[in-house]
């Protein structure tokens, strides 16, 4: 069998699953992570004989793929900002928009060395250490609620940007340690913000695979992580300092409003590459007015 059979024949089972582009899209990262080629080789390769090893591996990744699982879990790895970042059932799959956060972040502080900033809620740690290498010089703490996703999070740190701290702090009640008041340049997350109403919208491989905990909100309190993340900042951020955040894109105006009735300045909801309001911008200000 060839490269290219490998990758067909694939695609053709996965189709039982996703639309023929995605299941496409899935074969070739399959192939290419088997085979440890990139895109251009695989197609340079593609008449290539795909080695008996490799083959003999493919029944069992492709059960895993037929009963849901999503790619990045079942292959270990995602890639991220031009990184390839460890995923497990312990932390979310990172996807194209949190990159798109990560060059609204870098570009809007590009050329300040010295930058102290958090990542609420890291996850895969993908949001900390690609800013960390887009902003050299930062000094960046990531922390997270999981055990599980904090020891994954360390591992891509370890390989991509060591200097990244760590810290499980359960944010909806304490502060990270060692976190001195107005002393943060920045504060990013991408916190859960999914209702629970809005489940049946979502794909099967997410539901089943994804941590919920790191998904979803109440309906009838869907902003909760925000408005903790508005009085976190205020606390921990300098006067001037900003906070970048993801948000669900049907409740845009409700948490500028949030953020704005919070006595934050320059708040903006921006949008995605697809035109969606995708994140929230604030900051905070100079002076606080005294109750």
């Amino acid at each position: 069998m060839t490269i290219q059979q490998l990758t067909a024949s694939l695609a053709t089972a996965l189709q039982a699953l996703y639309p023929a582009p995605e299941a496409q899209a899935v074969a070739a990262l399959v192939a290419e992570h088997l085979l440890g080629v990139s895109p251009l080789q695989r197609r340079m390769q593609a008449a290539a004989p795909v080695p008996a090893a490799v083959l003999a591996q493919v029944p069992a990744l492709q059960a895993r793929l037929l009963a849901h699982e999503p790619v990045q879990y079942v292959l270990g790895t995602a890639h991220f900002a031009g990184l390839e970042l460890e995923v497990t059932p312990a932390t979310l799959i990172p996807r194209p928009e949190t990159e798109e956060l990560v060059q609204l972040v870098a570009r809007a502080h590009a050329g300040r060395p010295g930058l102290r900033l958090l990542d609420v809620g890291t996850g895969s740690g993908c949001l900390a250490i690609a800013l960390a290498r887009e902003l050299p010089g930062s000094q960046v703490l990531a922390v997270d609620i999981s055990a599980g996703a904090l020891a994954v999070a360390r591992r891509n740190a370890a390989r991509y940007a060591p200097s990244v701290r760590f810290e499980q702090v359960d944010m909806l009640r304490a502060l990270p340690a060692g976190v001195a008041p107005a002393s943060l340049d920045i504060v990013v997350s991408n916190p859960p913000y999914v209702r629970e109403s809005e489940r049946p919208l979502m794909r099967a491989n997410v539901l089943a695979w994804e941590p919920a905990t790191a998904l979803f909100v109440p309906d009838d309190d869907p902003l909760l992580f925000y408005r903790r993340l508005a009085g976190v900042g205020q606390v921990l951020l300098r006067p001037g300092g900003s906070i970048w955040l993801e948000i669900n894109e049907a409740l845009g105006a409700e948490t500028a409003a949030l953020f704005a009735e919070a006595a934050w300045e320059q708040v903006a909801v921006l949008a995605d590459f697809l035109g969606r309001p995708r994140f929230v911008r604030a900051v905070r200000r100079a002076e606080l007015s005294k109750k």
